[in-house]
Formats: C-alpha cells, sequence, structure tokens
C-alpha cells in the first residue's frame, strides 16, 4: 500500500491517507498507516466501523465518495472521526477511494485521502486521476496474486473444477445481496441454498442477540466442502436500516500465510498474531502446544486464543488442521507419497484420522480427491 500512496502523491497532494479492509471476521478494519490516534483506533475496532458510511459507500457505489455524497445518515466523519483524527491534525477535506483487495483476494477496503484547509478540498479532476492509479495498481496487485497462485499451489481448485473464491458477500434480511454479487453469483446453486437457509436462521435469532458470529462449512452439487464465516448484524448503519449478514468466503491457508505485520501496521494486536501462523505452519507436524503458540505472540494462552479467535474468525486449531489439509493436497497431488506416509508427514496420529479429517475438510476421501484433481489438471494441461 506504501507504494499506491507514494503513486497518488506525484499527482495529488494530500496530508493523511488511511486505509481500511474488510476482513473474513465480518465488517472493516482499520489496517494503515502504523501510527493512528489510539482513541479512534479504539472506538473503530469496537464498532465505529458500522457507522463508516463513507468507506462503504465507495465499496458499494465502486467510486470515489466525499462526505456530501454519503448522505445525511452518515455521522461516522462528524464523529470521533473528526474527534480524533481530523481536528487534532488540522484537517479538513476528506475523500474515499475503492480498493478492490488490499489485504486479501474478494475482500474490498477504502482509501481515505485528507487534506487541510489551506490545501483546499480536492477538485473533481484529481479525484478522477487519483482513481485511475488506484485502479492500475488493483489490476497490477490481482495479477500478482494470481502468478503466485500458478496452477494451484495453494489448492485452491476443487473436484469438478471449480475454484474456492475467498471473498465478502453482504446480503440484508430478505437475502438481497448488497456486496459481491460477482462472488455470490458464481457458487453452487445447492451451496447458495444452504447458506441462505442458514443465515435466515440466524437473522430470525437476532431478535435476542445484537451480533452472531459462526463460522460453518457447507457442501455444493460435487460434495466440495466450503467454510464460511456468517457474521448477522442486528444494525448496521453504514449499510442501512435493518439486519444484515456477512458472509466471508475463508481465504485459503497459504493466503493467511501471506500476511506480513506491515499489512496491518494501524492494528498492533493483528500485526502481533501474524508470526504465530508462520510458527504454526513450521511445525504443525509436531502438534505445538497452545502455550508455545501463543508464547510466539507474547500473550498467555489464554489472552492469545481469545484474540486470534476473535480477530481471524477461527480457533488456533482450526487454523493449523488447515494447514495439516494443505501439505496433505499438496503430497497428493505430488502422486510420490502413500496415504499412510502423508498422514505421518503431516502430523496426524493415523491413515484413519487423516482419512477422516480429509473428508471433513473437503468432502473427500483422500484416493478420490487425488483422482479428481489429477482429472482436472489433465483437462486443463492436455498432453
Amino acid at each position: 500500500m506504501k507504494s499506491l500512496l507514494e503513486l497518488i502523491k506525484k499527482s495529488l497532494p494530500f496530508q493523511q491517507a488511511v486505509i481500511f479492509t474488510s476482513v473474513p471476521r465480518g465488517g472493516l478494519k482499520l489496517c494503515q498507516p502504523a501510527r493512528m490516534p489510539l482513541g479512534f483506533t479504539k472506538a473503530y475496532a469496537q464498532g465505529a466501523h458500522a457507522e463508516d458510511r463513507l468507506s462503504w459507500q465507495s465499496i458499494l457505489r465502486k467510486k470515489p465518495v466525499q462526505p456530501a455524497d454519503a448522505g445525511s445518515r452518515d455521522s461516522f466523519v462528524g464523529g470521533e472521526y473528526s474527534r480524533q483524527l481530523m481536528i487534532p491534525a488540522g484537517l479538513e477535506h476528506v475523500v474515499a477511494f475503492p480498493l478492490a483487495a488490499p489485504i486479501f483476494q474478494g475482500y474490498p477496503g477504502s482509501l481515505h485521502l485528507l487534506r487541510t484547509r489551506e490545501q483546499g478540498p480536492f477538485t473533481a479532476a484529481q479525484i478522477s486521476g487519483a482513481l485511475s492509479v488506484i485502479k492500475r495498481f488493483d489490476q497490477r496487485l490481482a495479477a500478482a496474486r494470481a502468478a503466485r497462485r500458478g496452477h494451484d499451489p495453494d489448492g485452491s481448485i476443487l473436484p469438478g473444477g471449480l475454484r474456492r473464491p475467498a471473498g465478502l458477500v453482504i446480503v440484508d434480511a430478505k437475502m438481497r445481496v448488497q456486496c459481491g454479487s460477482d462472488s455470490w453469483a458464481g457458487l453452487d446453486r445447492h451451496l447458495k441454498d444452504q447458506i441462505s437457509a442458514y443465515t435466515k436462521r440466524r437473522f430470525q435469532q437476532l431478535s435476542r442477540h445484537g451480533l452472531l458470529v459462526d463460522r460453518a462449512h457447507f457442501s455444493d452439487t460435487l460434495s466440495n466442502v466450503w467454510a464460511c464465516g456468517v457474521v448477522a448484524y442486528k444494525r448496521y448503519p453504514a449499510l442501512g436500516e435493518g439486519n444484515f449478514a456477512f458472509l466471508c468466503l475463508q481465504p485459503t491457508c497459504n493466503e493467511w500465510l501471506s500476511l506480513t505485520p506491515a499489512d496491518f501496521a494501524a492494528d498492533p494486536d493483528m500485526a502481533r498474531l501474524i508470526p504465530s501462523l508462520k510458527f504454526m505452519q513450521r511445525n504443525f507436524r509436531d502438534g505445538p502446544t497452545l502455550v508455545s503458540i501463543a508464547g510466539v505472540a507474547h500473550l498467555s494462552p489464554f489472552h492469545f486464543h481469545r484474540q486470534f479467535t476473535e480477530l481471524l474468525g477461527m480457533t488456533p486449531k482450526q487454523f493449523m488442521y488447515d494447514c495439516q489439509i494443505d501439505q496433505a493436497k499438496a503430497e497428493l497431488i505430488s502422486g510420490k507419497t502413500e496415504l499412510i506416509d502423508i498422514a505421518r508427514d503431516c502430523g496426524f496420529a493415523h491413515q484413519s484420522h487423516f482419512t477422516s479429517r480429509f473428508r471433513q475438510a473437503t468432502g473427500y476421501t483422500p484416493t478420490r480427491w487425488r483422482r479428481a484433481v489429477r482429472a482436472i489438471s489433465r483437462t486443463s494441461h492436455p498432453a
């Protein structure tokens, strides 16, 4: 993101830039820059993102938005945002730009550029020029991610030829898609029916709760299993009136592992957990204890488990299972290792445990999964 800001500043002077990203846990998260007012950072994490109409309007409309464009209900800019961020720094003008995927593919975000009174408001030409820079940056970032994936090193291709997309879909209480329509349209009908039924049940339970958070698994017509975070809000004013649910199609294990602490420079709690992801990936075969994993983040086991689950939307144990399954897929694709050896290499107690876990995670036994993926490879790369 630093390179993006440098590109923009060549043609559009600004005083401050702030970057927000949607995350697999639902809502928006402040991720850049590193030095932000502590009060604002805490307020945003504790729920102010639900009032951030400026960011959400830029994301939903896919175009730059200024406070006057966001509507009279946007109290965010006139509230904590102004008191904690703008007034102390002498900032008066702000415009929000949509970002296609600042951290995770399929999870959009918003870039705010701010100016002082002396610098004056942003002109239409300046906004248009900055938007062109951002679109080119988004395209290069997407191309770089696709190149890293190659044919399928992250195991996101599913038997049947589908690719598991990570991405955010937001629906209202009538299951009308508000964000992520492309991701939703590309899903298998059987899968959509299951997610819809599950989400409707969660909406019915919101009368007793303000927020419901789940991580669930759903299967498509071809028996592939999909992990999805479902976060239902009784109120999310930035999106409008009524209930909203964030359907978070989960990133792959390797997408999580591609993160660096610098990606969440404005969120020290999240940045602190990232080295623990790398530690679990390196050591999952040995079954590291929660004490040893928490020690990497310099937290007690209790606080580590709570923060990890709250911020990532899954438990440390679930992440290590993902690492095990990811490694097992790589060995299955290579075709050079017997199942009993793959089970041992990936840290499973025995082959039957491996088979059971693999089927829970994918919907297939290891042998059937390998045959199906090899068939895809032969179709995609005929001799």
